[in-house]
């Protein structure tokens, strides 16, 4: 079992949902995890330690227990294999991500130097203040995995989003995401992002929408996987990732360049920028006057990137993207088989999500044709998912797929993993 043996210390804060904890618990200790429960003063008005220390079956720690270093919060951070916090209560995320420690676990948060994970539990107008989402995307930049929260009728008689997720759905994520948090180890990924900026004058421009939000969040995703990413973005007014390599361009060409000149050393070509199609045949030297009531500017087709690398003799594992307005599915279908690529990510632009927002909703398109539907969700999260899903995929260490499973309809993951959009 991908658990067994795995130190998970349990984070416990205030919080009606406190109840899914212990067999949450149970759970983790049937797949053999060594389970080290520490509570927060709230919790203990919610639940006594004695029933935590019965199901666990270790002592909590509390004033009287020693430790190896007499600094019992540094002892149990270099201890645990795995930092879980659940449920975690919105005043216990305020203060991971501004760094407070004021109790034993927020101390042992900031002393651990894995990655956190985090199930949410709160009212729903709690998790939807932008305060909060402004905490969640701060701990989401620092690495932390966000388990949650679900959609359900809440003890507060409101429905919405705010829901601690059920004991085995977090146990599904915590198993999927170390089964493949290192799935990219010594894979060579470049990711193309933003937009591209075709010159009319030496002062105007032909360009799109495009933020570079979701390309960069692929690249940090495909980081933190392990892999060597190389970021290859056109203007946005975002900072590179830390830790990938990253090259800046503006026009079609100046992507199409840089792209080949790379793309030998990569196993995973990841195109995610939007390109323009058109690009004006002679831009003019000096600023263009408004002399004329109208004005015409000849425009010519810029190189298909995608069609360029699939064309290669030894070619990476291609992902592309496809933002439609319209025949969403029809149209990506169209383009992953025109492009010879091995995937498709679509997504319609819009009505609150795409271009330029800090969620997006896709929909992932095999060789197969079988298509894979990612609700709407943070950018970040998505592109999370989006990576675990290539590398469940299984790319050999050359980019190659598993053609023949693929081919056939054969799922690369389980239905079940993916979250249900709530019916209206």
């Amino acid at each position: 079992m991908i658990l067994s043996g795995k130190k998970i210390l349990l984070g416990v804060t205030g919080s009606v949902a406190i109840y899914k904890a212990v067999e949450l618990i149970r759970l983790l200790r049937e797949r053999g995890a060594v389970i080290q429960v520490v509570m927060t003063k709230a919790a203990k008005e919610f639940i006594q330690p004695l029933l935590f220390e019965a199901i666990s079956g270790t002592s909590l720690p509390d004033a009287t227990t020693s430790s190896d270093s007499g600094i019992r919060h540094i002892d149990l951070s270099r201890w645990a294999d795995i930092t879980l916090i659940a449920p975690l209560s919105a005043n216990t995320l305020t203060k991971l991500a501004i760094g407070l420690a004021d109790n034993e676990l927020t101390e042992i948060c900031l002393a651990f130097q894995g990655r956190l994970y985090l199930a949410p539990a709160m009212n729903r107008y709690m998790w939807e203040h932008p305060a909060t989402q402004a905490n969640i995307n701060t701990l989401r930049d620092r690495g932390a995995y966000i388990l949650g929260p679900g959609y359900g009728c809440q003890a507060c008689g409101d429905t919405g989003y705010g829901c601690l997720l059920e004991p085995s759905e977090i146990i599904q994520h915590l198993e999927k995401i170390q089964d493949t948090s290192q799935a990219l180890l010594g894979y060579r990924v470049i990711v193309t992002a933003g937009p591209t900026v075709e010159p009319i004058d030496p002062v105007r421009f032909i360009s799109n929408r495009s933020s570079g939000k979701m390309g960069y969040a692929i690249a940090s995703a495909a980081l933190a996987a392990g892999a060597d990413v190389l970021l290859i973005s056109g203007p946005t007014a975002l900072t590179p990732p830390v830790g990938v390599r990253y090259l800046s361009i503006e026009t079609a060409a100046d992507l199409l360049n840089i792209t080949m000149q790379h793309i030998a050393e990569c196993d995973l070509f990841i195109s995610v920028a939007a390109i323009a199609d058109y690009s004006v045949a002679v831009p003019a030297i000096q600023k263009i006057k408004k002399n004329e009531h109208s004005l015409e500017l000849m425009l010519v087709r810029n190189p298909d990137i995608l069609s360029c690398v699939s064309a290669l003799e030894k070619k990476p594992f291609i992902v592309g993207f496809a933002a439609e307005t319209e025949n969403l599915i029809q149209n990506a279908k169209k383009k992953l088989i025109e492009k010879k690529m091995d995937l498709i990510v679509a997504n319609l632009v819009g009505d609150c999500i795409g271009f330029s927002q800090e969620e997006n909703a896709f929909t992932v398109i095999l060789p197969s044709m079988e298509t894979i539907a990612f609700p709407k969700a943070a950018k970040r999260q998505l592109a999370q998912q989006l990576i675990e899903l290539i590398a469940t995929i299984s790319l050999d260490p050359h980019g190659h797929t598993q053609e023949a499973s693929l081919q056939n309809g054969d799922s690369p993951i389980p239905s079940d993993l993916h979250q249900k959009a709530p019916s209206a």
